[in-house]
């Protein structure tokens, strides 16, 4: 399918209008530029966009310059010089007036107003006026924005303050606890070691004897043969086949086999 019909009318849309412009002109001078080298024509062809850049296109090795003359001689026309020493005069003028009110400005800020008109010293004065309102109030403006400052700053330090107040409070709320159980610890302790003491003290009391091993050489040794009495009869020791006959080896009446 082909392209469809577009009307030849100015494009509304800022955007769309300069992409437009942008295609259309480089396809124009691509088709300028073989135009010139096919049919060895001389072309100049100017153009200038909607905000005023200018583009152009010359037959090489010609300038647009020439190719405006030549115009120009074709024709018959000439471009009308312009006289511009009517705007220069007014130029000059305009220069002036604005020379002598800043020299006139300047000698009524530097204090000289001698050649003051009154009208020209009502301005003044409405001016200064004017000027003093605008210090005051940039001057109240900065004063705020430091007091603004100022107060945000002290919020912060306190802020700041009262959460080291708050560090060193925990702080030394844990080292308190830390210390009371350390004391605690220890009290117990001492009270564990007095109560071992104590009751070693009462073993000791009760019981003199009670977990020696030797017994002090002052001690009255028991020994068998200190015992008054025998607790046991002696024995002998038998023979596996004792001999009946030999009446060593008969036990006494009471001795049981």
């Amino acid at each position: 399918m082909g392209r469809g019909k577009i009307d030849i009318k100015r494009i509304e849309n800022s955007t769309s209008r300069q992409v437009t412009f942008s295609k259309r002109r480089g396809g124009l001078l691509k088709k300028t530029h073989e135009l010139s080298v096919l049919c060895d024509a001389q072309i100049g062809l100017i153009i200038f966009s909607t905000k005023g850049k200018l583009f152009e296109y010359c037959t090489h090795p010609l300038s647009m310059g020439e190719i405006i003359e030549r115009y120009l001689r074709v024709t018959e026309t000439r471009i009308p010089e312009r006289d511009s020493r009517e705007e220069v005069f007014k130029e000059m003028t305009k220069m002036r007036k604005e020379t002598h009110h800043l020299e006139l400005s300047l000698q009524c800020y530097k204090g000289d107003l001698s050649s003051v008109r009154y009208n020209d010293l009502d301005e003044l004065e409405r001016q200064l006026e004017q000027s003093l309102n605008k210090v005051q109030a940039r001057k109240f403006q900065l004063l705020q924005q430091q007091l603004d400052n100022l107060q945000r700053t002290e919020k912060m330090l306190e802020k700041e303050n009262q959460d080291m107040y708050h560090w060193l409070m925990s702080n030394h709320v844990q080292k308190q606890q830390e210390a009371d159980l350390e004391i605690h610890q220890h009290a117990m302790t001492e009270l564990k070691l007095m109560g071992q003491q104590q009751q070693q003290q009462v073993l000791d009391h009760e019981f003199p004897f009670y977990g020696e091993e030797q017994q002090p050489s002052g001690a009255l040794q028991l020994q068998p043969e200190n015992l008054p009495f025998q607790l046991y009869p002696p024995y002998r020791l038998q023979p596996s086949q004792p001999n009946l006959q030999d009446p060593t080896l008969h036990p006494p009446a009471g001795y049981i086999w």
